[in-house]
């Protein structure tokens, strides 16, 4: 059984840490929405259970990884997934890398999503949303929100979400040649991790906010240059953790004549995508299966 899909990348339009954890991990509010460009990924499933009971064994990934498979988001969920549900079917998944890696766009926990997504789906295991989204928040806390398959406003670490209906509009998403590291950006010390918990109704009249970007551009220059630079297509904002930065158009005409204006050769990554209040890999495994 062969299925292929597209694992799509996300924005945080505001980000907000409300406070910290007895885990040491962060409270936030945060609203995520979904844009229409991402990875593709490939699955490959044998309609035939192996006589091996070593998951791992059965679970082969390929892609422009540099690293061992064992570290692998995609096979983390995948083993997961086999684990839980006692899958015994050989499985290849094939992806084709299209967002950057360590860029607030949230590469890698989509691809963990759309796999459980998309094994649930090819297996028939009927699991539920809230099912996968505890295997999910084991791999990343912004895995909830993709396997969620919708804008959201989000509380907790990511993963209490509320399904929110936007205006959907297209991006001009810009990553700076800088990779940056999630967990040393929550260990500045000048972020400020008290804010008030808001509904969202007052959060989205307050226009796009991120906590972490003063923090960012001071440790990343390109982050902050790559921020001024695109001031002059409308206000600039900087997506999760960092590093990459986006500016939100009404057309995507007015979109793409930024694009096309842009020296993209500074940057690792610049691209236009729409947001989608439904994301593509929901309906499409909606629509084939």
């Amino acid at each position: 059984m062969h299925f292929s899909c597209i694992s799509p990348c996300k924005l945080n339009l505001f980000l907000y840490i409300t406070g910290r954890r007895p885990d040491n991990y962060h409270n936030l509010q945060t609203l995520f929405v979904i844009l229409d460009k991402g990875d593709k990924m490939s699955f490959n499933l044998s309609d035939t259970d192996a006589d091996s009971t070593d998951y791992a064994s059965l679970i082969d990934i390929k892609g422009p990884f540099d690293f061992a498979k064992e570290k692998n988001l995609i096979f983390k969920a995948a083993l997961a997934f086999y684990k839980k549900y006692d899958i015994r079917r050989p499985l290849c998944i094939e992806v084709e890398k299209f967002i950057p890696e360590g860029a607030g766009l949230g590469g890698g926990s989509s691809n963990a999503a759309t796999t459980l997504l998309v094994l649930n789906a090819m297996c028939r295991i009927h699991a539920t949303e809230d099912d996968l989204i505890d295997l999910g928040r084991q791999l990343g806390a912004d895995v909830p929100v993709f396997i969620h398959g919708h804008a959201a406003f989000a509380q907790g670490t990511g993963d209490i979400l509320h399904t929110v209906d936007i205006d959907e509009k297209y991006y001009l998403v810009v990553t700076p040649k800088c990779h940056v590291n999630t967990s040393e950006v929550f260990k500045n010390k000048d972020l400020k991790r008290d804010w008030p918990v808001r509904d969202f109704k007052t959060l989205i009249s307050l226009g796009y906010y991120n906590e972490f970007t003063k923090s960012v551009a001071n440790i990343h220059s390109l982050v902050g240059q790559c921020l001024i630079s695109l001031v002059k297509y409308g206000p600039a904002h900087m997506s999760g953790s960092g590093s990459s930065c986006f500016v939100e158009f009404d057309t995507l005409e007015d979109a793409q004549r930024a694009l096309d204006d842009l020296d993209t050769s500074l940057y690792r990554s610049a691209f236009v995508a729409k947001s989608c209040n439904t994301s593509c890999t929901t309906l499409s495994i909606c629509h084939n299966f």
